[in-house]
């Protein structure tokens, strides 16, 4: 029997807290749909290639990223919700009057924030990546109006430049400096679209101000026999930070393939740091999750001993864009090579959970 009100009662503080969550979450994207729908309005108010229709759609395309990243959040403010719900019904008095301890009465909301965290990363962050990829395609096209000229694969690197008089496609099976020097490169020029205009072959390639500088190159034209040249100069209006910035974007992969995706811009010669912190950042968000909902478990027991609701609810919401805080200012740290991507990443939850752990040992058995 005591088995049976056990399961009860758990399944009861889950569902609480899972319909909460849900409700919170939809609250928090209908706002964030709406300024960031504001926010792409302002940006196509000078263009003209920028129908309503398409915005309108866009923004739906970056919602699903955008629920990651309020999810947290979501956490935080349902469980403070629930347990001020909960509180203020006397519910959780009685449950803990019969004799049932904080640990199980959170042990639903924890495991239910955990297991959310699993299925985000797991089936609901490659649907988010796909639809981020095709809203940033739709975003070059219609507002930035420059596309990816850059591509990473097993086979090595794929640039594409574009002049006036048509374009280049650049092959290197290997890079290195951060994509400055190319070695066994391979040009393609095409007059036009897709006019083949020759090609050029060399040892390697260097990226100067305003040219590409290649060694031992072969250069061949239709019609013509190949001619050596020691040195050949190939004009370019690219820059290394314009190419470092065509790598696909770490929100625009799923779960599943950054580590892929990783360890080819490693074999290419690039650095995966930002992907590799995204990705620990991934695996790190049901602990954040977690964390989230202990916190704001250290607000329920305080409303339900001491009272002021209002005051320790704000100190909850507190602690909470404290701990976003601190998890910007890690990755800042992360990205910039002062620390490790696992520590980057891991440390904020980490110790955000260590602390509400505390907090709740403290005020139960304190």
């Amino acid at each position: 029997m005591r088995q049976g009100v056990s399961f009860t009662l758990t399944r009861y503080l889950g569902l609480q807290f899972l319909i909460s969550l849900g409700i919170v979450l939809a609250g928090i994207l209908a706002v964030v749909y709406f300024v960031d729908l504001m926010e792409l309005l302002r940006r196509a108010s000078r263009l003209e290639d920028a129908p309503f229709a398409v915005l309108f759609g866009m923004s739906l395309l970056k919602l699903p990223m955008l629920a990651e990243k309020a999810l947290p959040f979501a956490c935080l403010f349902s469980g403070i919700w629930t347990f001020a719900r909960l509180t203020r019904s006397n519910e959780l008095v009685v449950a803990r009057a019969a004799g049932v301890s904080v640990w199980q009465f959170l042990s639903p909301a924890v495991v239910a924030a955990l297991l959310t965290g699993i299925v985000a990363i797991t089936v609901f962050n490659p649907l988010a990546a796909s639809l981020m990829a095709r809203y940033q395609t739709l975003e070059a096209k219609h507002l930035s109006g420059r596309a990816s000229m850059l591509a990473v694969s097993s086979s090595g690197l794929w640039l594409r430049q574009v002049s006036e008089k048509g374009q280049s496609v650049i092959h290197a099976l290997r890079v290195s400096s951060e994509g400055i020097n190319l070695a066994d490169v391979t040009i393609f020029n095409f007059e036009g679209e897709d006019h083949f205009s020759g090609r050029v072959d060399a040892a390697r390639a260097s990226l100067e101000p305003g040219r590409w500088q290649l060694t031992n190159a072969w250069y061949s034209a239709p019609g013509q026999p190949p001619e050596f040249f020691k040195t050949y100069t190939l004009k370019t209006d690219l820059t290394l930070a314009q190419i470092q910035e065509s790598f696909s974007s770490p929100e625009t992969l799923s779960f599943w393939s950054l580590p892929h995706f990783i360890a080819m811009l490693d074999a290419a010669g690039f650095s995966g740091l930002k992907h590799r912190l995204h990705w620990q950042g991934l695996l790190a968000s049901p602990l954040l999750l977690c964390a989230m909902v202990l916190l704001a478990a250290t607000v329920s027991l305080r409303l339900t001993r001491r009272g002021g609701i209002m005051l320790l609810v704000g100190f909850g919401v507190l602690a909470g864009f404290l701990l976003y805080i601190a998890v910007d200012l890690s990755q800042a740290l992360g990205l910039a090579g002062s620390v490790p991507p696992v520590l980057a990443a891991w440390a904020p939850a980490t110790a955000a959970t260590l602390l509400a752990l505390a907090t709740l040992f403290h005020l139960e058995d304190g």
